[in-house]
């Protein structure tokens, strides 16, 4: 009876519903004049920077409704951003519709650098969806594809005066822009990625959001400076790689700690190739496109000084790295840790931390908000989500099928949580009896059903398929640099899943050093590195192989509802419990008396659903305005 409700309960849009305001303890006491003011970029920090967060004017208009790009239009009001239009904190609470753009514009005045540097970066760390900017009335860029990063060169005029053949001092012609942002999200109406959003929420699916909902921000960078980095830990030879893209080759790169001490460059190999072999770009140039493009790859060990010290959980050890490339400082860090799959002492495959077995108690985390949706309403929210998790004896977060802001990953580096890192679900309309109803009915079911029938997996459209798998790719290296990052999750219960085979294959050749969860859930194609099984309603087992460790990637689910802290006075849940302390005593039996065992038989590790309420989703072990935690700490 249990399975047949939760079952019914998914089906249903309730889009009737208006949802309750809902006010997390950072966000009623927001300050408009100090969001996310944090450098966005913690692993590639520059001295120089400021963001661009707070109020943007703001225009709704339909599709067919001419604006001209470059001249001032008349706003509907102001916009907090990074928050988007359909959250509380923006001030706005409005749906972006697919037949509508949502306009930006705010006039900026640059900060002058205290140094001669020569060129400025505007960088947004994610607009959903489709992004169109444009500085003083010039297309700049065109951005596709609501999780991930884009940046454009702001065109400041500047002179240079020399003495001795040295620069030393520039005079700066133009410092303010009109700098403006049209926006289109069409949400879950065609195949691009949209994670959990809807437009008629309800269930496991929520709110759609739209527009800028990371920081805006720019930073001043030398004429010649590094565009992109990777970091790749060796952990058996105890040296690191460091491979550094630039537009010219770098003359003099030297590499110390926070105090000045070096580390000892062991290779130093240049490398050219062409703008064309590189990732696809996705903004539209200034000038001539970059090429050739340079590549710098480096092998650097510790000095001689400096104790190894490997990264786990209980000593989430950060060596700090500077990087002085020519005239670019950059400031980073770096782990000593390797993550595998390895076989145990009885032949089975099990998840391993610098090569010892290590069992995951891990915890869904889906970075959902009341006042933010998919915007924390602070830094400081992200360090209580991740020390909240591991008061609760949580060591992993599965950060479930959506791209965090950079900071949310430092967090987890330096207080020690590992990750595991979902894609970000797009495709079509989904088949739902076929992708959720028969494996959750029939578990043999997902064990044999091919993901290339791709019409019911909502994987018709060619176009979309090969824009996940650029996305994939770019995910892929946007987070690439994070230590605590462990495992990457292409597909999530067949949400336009397709060629998972061959998905994996390429996430390999993208991350050679991480192992890959290829289908969470079912539809298991045979390949990656782990079994990985979702089980809610059936007492939880091993089903251990001799080559990929079996995890239970998603369990528990465990509903309460908490009066006056849900959005919605409506229980959705695998299992209801009228109360904390019931909730308390199944969840423990849960994890005593059937995970914890499971580790004997075989089990690297499970998934308990999930961290916070949200909206009608009342499963988390804390409300979704985190005031209050239901299980004891």
């Amino acid at each position: 009876m249990k399975l047949k409700n939760a079952l019914e309960n998914i089906s249903k849009s309730h889009e009737e519903d208006k949802l309750n305001i809902l006010y997390t303890p950072w966000g009623e006491h927001l300050n408009p004049e100090h969001v996310w003011a944090e450098y966005p970029r913690p692993q590639m920090r520059r001295n120089h920077y400021q963001t661009l967060n707070g109020y943007w004017e703001y225009l709704f208009t339909k599709i067919d409704t001419p604006i001209i790009p470059g001249a001032p239009f008349d706003p509907e009001g102001e916009i907090l951003v990074p928050f988007s239009p359909e959250s509380l904190l923006s001030g706005v609470n409005r749906q972006l519709k697919p037949d509508e753009y949502l306009w930006y514009q705010r006039l900026i005045t640059l900060e002058k650098p205290d140094t001669p540097l020569s060129r400025c970066l505007l960088h947004f760390d994610a607009v959903d969806q489709e992004a169109d900017v444009y500085i003083n009335g010039v297309h700049a860029a065109y951005h596709m594809g609501g999780y991930l990063p884009f940046s454009v060169e702001l065109p400041i005029t500047f002179t240079k005066h020399s003495e001795m053949g040295t620069d030393t001092d520039i005079t700066y012609a133009n410092l303010t822009f009109l700098i403006q942002v049209r926006v289109r999200d069409v949400s879950d109406t065609s195949y691009h990625a949209r994670g959990k959003q809807t437009l008629k929420r309800g269930g496991m699916f929520y709110t759609a959001q739209s527009g800028v909902w990371q920081s805006v921000w720019y930073e001043w960078v030398p004429d010649h400076y590094v565009d992109t980095m990777h970091i790749t830990p060796n952990y058996d030879q105890r040296t690191c790689e460091l491979r550094l893209t630039s537009t010219q080759p770098f003359t003099n790169i030297k590499l110390t700690d926070d105090k000045g001490i070096s580390y000892p460059i062991l290779s130093f190999r240049p490398e050219n190739i062409c703008a064309a072999t590189e990732a696809n770009s996705t903004t539209v140039p200034q000038a001539a496109p970059k090429s050739p493009y340079h590549i710098t790859k480096l092998i650097f060990g510790l000095p001689e000084t400096t104790d190894f010290c490997p990264w786990t959980p209980d000593t989430p050890h950060l060596y700090p790295l500077q990087i002085q490339a020519d005239e670019d400082l950059l400031h980073s860090y770096f782990a000593m840790r390797i993550f595998t799959v390895e076989k145990d002492d009885q032949g089975i495959a099990r998840f391993c931390l610098n090569h010892k077995p290590v069992f995951l108690h891990g915890l869904l985390d889906q970075g959902y908000w009341p006042d933010g949706l998919m915007t924390a309403p602070c830094d400081e929210a992200f360090v209580y989500d991740i020390k909240l998790a591991k008061r609760l004896g949580f060591n992993m977060l599965r950060k479930h099928i959506k791209i965090e802001p950079l900071r949310w990953y430092y967090h987890c580096d330096r207080l020690g949580m590992i990750v595991w890192q979902d894609m970000v679900n797009g495709g079509t309309h989904y088949n739902m009896p076929y992708v959720c109803y028969l494996p959750t009915l029939l578990p043999w079911a997902g064990r044999h059903l091919a993901d290339h029938h791709y019409r019911f997996l909502g994987r018709s459209d060619k176009e979309g398929r090969e824009e996940w798998l650029t996305e994939c790719a770019e995910t892929i290296r946007h987070l690439y640099n994070v230590p605590s990052l462990a495992v990457w999750v292409p597909f999530n219960e067949a949400w336009g899943q397709f060629d998972a085979a061959k998905v994996c294959e390429l996430v390999k050749k993208e991350d050679p050093t991480r192992p890959v969860d290829a289908t969470s859930g079912w539809f298991d194609q045979g390949c990656g590195d782990f079994r990985s099984i979702h089980n809610y309603f059936r007492r939880l087992k091993a089903e251990p192989e001799s080559d990929r460790a079996c995890v239970i990637s998603e369990y528990g689910g465990y509903a309460c509802h908490i009066p006056g802290h849900s959005s919605v006075d409506r229980i959705y849940g695998y299992q209801k419990y009228d109360n904390c302390q019931e909730l308390q005593e199944a969840y423990d039996k849960l994890i005593t008396r059937q995970l914890i065992p499971l580790g004997k038989a075989g089990l690297s590790g499970g998934v308990y659903t999930q961290l916070s309420d949200i909206e009608e989703e009342v499963n988390g072990v804390v409300s979704y305005d985190r005031r209050v935690v239901k299980l004891k700490i």
